[in-house]
């Protein structure tokens, strides 16, 4: 048979199989196969760039590389062409007829050293053109090879129905034409301005122009032949950033987040040596709607060679910093057959690594050079990035000194309070840091947990996000000062406590072990234990966690989601001091005295933010007290006032 006669070639027996499989359901969006024949006249016309560098008289007779798409909706066809490399019968064979055997491939398999690095190739498998059949039911391809003559020029289709053709014809231009003949639920891919809005979305960096005819005007009647470029050809992130100023910056944040505000700060850095990629990282103004989903869509835009992969590319900053927009862009990663997903990697892994604490230096520098636009960001995203508290134990350190708190030492409700500014006003002798977690900054200030330490001017940092307790639980210490939860355990003064404190405590435990014991005895299983109070100076008692305990609010939590949420048995301390502590110490009816320290425990839990397990029995309870204190004398009613 002549080499020029037309061929009726089978596929081979697993590729069949996998053809069918690929084109049903490699892909979740159909619109896909534009930018992977994009991408393969990409990498064509890269190629023969590559090679005219050894052989220039290969892009002598057409040195402007281009990509050219036509949309006939008449005809029901697209039409892809590139002035690449093209290809030989034989490879057209080779590389057509197999599925995963890549021309662009093995071409990099033949290059050593700097050569891959410079050759900015895109392809890595064979299957993404046959993702054409997605939308087409039969697929031309015309192609002839760089500096072959023009009667060597092939043609090559098939309907992947297990056969192709292949057969030899004259083409005076180089490279490669790829037609689809598009399925009937599929045509709407031949209208210009869909095919328009999909370049502008997946190869709108491309560093090649892509070639449309012009809109032809009303008064035009036959269709324009003029081609102009639909897309940017030149990616932003690729360029010097001395060459870009803030308003570009500001731009292309606006089409990559679809956001109409501008940024509250970004990154641009490209890393080179063992690995090489380039990152430009956003920090947005607003928060999205749906911020607090953790299961939707977040992450950076993926390009490969500057080819858009995907749109959420979770895969490259932890889920903390899930409100972060921008692009990635790398020359080789380890992306699945579809170039959809990204296959788990040491590399990605890495990029992980570098971005996350590009992604907190940025954060850094914001809050130490604008702090006001700090103060957007932390009231915008500060409960996100708490998170990163117990999720990145390795940069723990880092999200530390970013966090702001309410605080005693504040007169506003607004969380601007540091960490390293806490330490400042650090009283002598102090050794922790105080914070108190409640339902609202406004029940955590008024909280009777912190009455001693407002007292003696001791800074407490004051809590109220919903993963609060979660979060803190999961840190220690903060440049060598511990966290201390102001409701649980002993306070844990050290230095703070004269001795004169010392005495002062000793002498009201010993004049009221009597009344400790009675107390404990009319709470019985309620409380662990009954103790003189270290927290309290104006309210009669409070309840003390352990410190392992749940706090009240982790525990509503858990029993909203449908989870039973571990007893806990707190202790309680009285403030012996206290006007309704001395009332109740001098009552010796035991009925009288049970349910005054019952109603004491019932207090002390809702101060705390406890829900009563009984509330219509403390009603009753205090309704009974109400009624006794009316109809006795005047001096027990003052007293309990």
């Amino acid at each position: 048979m002549s080499e020029n006669a037309k061929q009726t070639l089978g596929f081979q027996a697993e590729v069949r199989q996998l053809l069918k499989l690929m084109v049903h359901s490699l892909y979740s969006h159909r619109e896909v196969f534009l930018r992977e024949l994009i991408s393969n006249a990409s990498d064509a016309n890269d190629r023969l760039r590559f090679q005219a560098i050894a052989e220039p008289q290969l892009l002598a007779s057409d040195p402007d590389l281009k990509i050219w798409i036509d949309g006939d909706a008449a005809a029901g066809t697209v039409t892809i062409r590139d002035n690449g490399i093209g290809m030989t019968r034989e490879e057209a064979i080779a590389h057509l007829g197999t599925i995963a055997k890549s021309g662009t491939a093995e071409f990099v398999k033949s290059l050593s050293g700097d050569q891959q690095k410079d050759s900015q190739l895109i392809g890595q498998f064979g299957v993404g053109f046959y993702s054409a059949f997605i939308v087409a039911d039969r697929v031309e391809v015309l192609t002839r090879k760089a500096g072959v003559p023009p009667g060597e020029g092939v043609r090559w289709e098939s309907s992947a129905e297990g056969e192709f053709t292949v057969e030899a014809i004259a083409r005076e231009e180089r490279g490669t034409s790829v037609v689809l003949h598009l399925k009937p639920d599929a045509r709407e891919f031949a209208d210009p301005y869909r095919l328009r809005a999909l370049i502008q979305r997946y190869s709108d960096h491309l560093a090649f122009p892509v070639m449309m005819r012009k809109e032809a005007s009303q008064d035009e009647k036959s269709k324009s032949l003029e081609y102009e470029a639909v897309n940017q050809a030149k990616a932003l992130w690729t360029r010097p950033r001395t060459e870009i100023g803030d308003e570009e910056y500001k731009e292309f944040y606006q089409h990559v987040a679809h956001d109409f505000s501008d940024p509250l700060a970004w990154s641009h850095n490209r890393v080179e040596g063992k690995r090489e990629y380039t990152s430009l990282l956003y920090i947005p103004r607003h928060a999205p709607f749906d911020l607090w989903q953790r299961e939707a869509a977040h992450g950076l835009k993926l390009y490969v060679k500057r080819v858009f992969i995907m749109d959420e590319a979770e895969q490259f900053l932890p889920l903390y910093l899930r409100f972060v927009k921008g692009v990635i862009d790398s020359g080789d990663l380890p992306l699945n057959v579809s170039r959809e997903l990204l296959q788990q990697d040491p590399e990605v892994e890495a990029i992980k690594s570098g971005l996350t604490r590009r992604v907190l230096e940025m954060l850094a520098r914001l809050a130490s050079e604008k702090p006001d636009d700090y103060a957007v960001f932390w009231r915008e995203f500060g409960a996100v990035l708490k998170e990163g508290l117990a999720e990145d134990v390795a940069n723990r350190d880092k999200i530390l000194p970013l966090l702001r708190f309410a605080s005693t030492a504040a007169a506003d409700d607004e969380p601007s309070v540091s960490l390293r500014q806490y330490l400042e006003r650090i009283k002598p002798g102090q050794e922790r840091i105080y914070y108190l977690i409640a339902d609202s900054i406004q029940a955590a200030r008024a909280s009777p947990y912190i009455e001693r330490l407002k007292e003696r001017g001791i800074e407490v940092l004051l809590l109220a996000d919903r993963i609060d307790e979660w979060v803190m639980r999961q840190v220690e210490a903060f440049e060598g000062k511990r966290f201390k939860d102001a409701s649980r355990g002993d306070l844990e003064l050290g230095g703070l406590e004269t001795e004169s404190d010392r005495k002062a405590a000793d002498g009201e435990l010993k004049e009221s072990k009597a009344l400790l014991k009675r107390v404990k005895d009319a709470l019985g299983d309620r409380v662990t234990e009954v103790r003189v109070t270290s927290r309290l100076t104006e309210s009669p008692a409070c309840l003390v966690l352990g410190e392992h305990d749940l706090g009240a609010n982790m525990r509503r939590i858990l029993q909203v989601s449908g989870q039973k949420a571990p007893a806990v048995k707190p202790l309680l301390e009285l403030n012996v001091r206290h006007p309704i502590v001395h009332y109740l110490d001098g009552v010796r009816d035991a009925g009288e005295f049970n349910e005054l320290a019952l109603l004491l425990y019932d207090q002390a839990a809702l101060a705390e933010g406890g829900q009563l397990g009984n509330p219509t029995e403390y009603v009753q309870r205090l309704n009974r007290l109400l009624v006794k204190l009316a109809g006795s004398s005047a001096s027990p009613v003052s007293a309990a006032s």
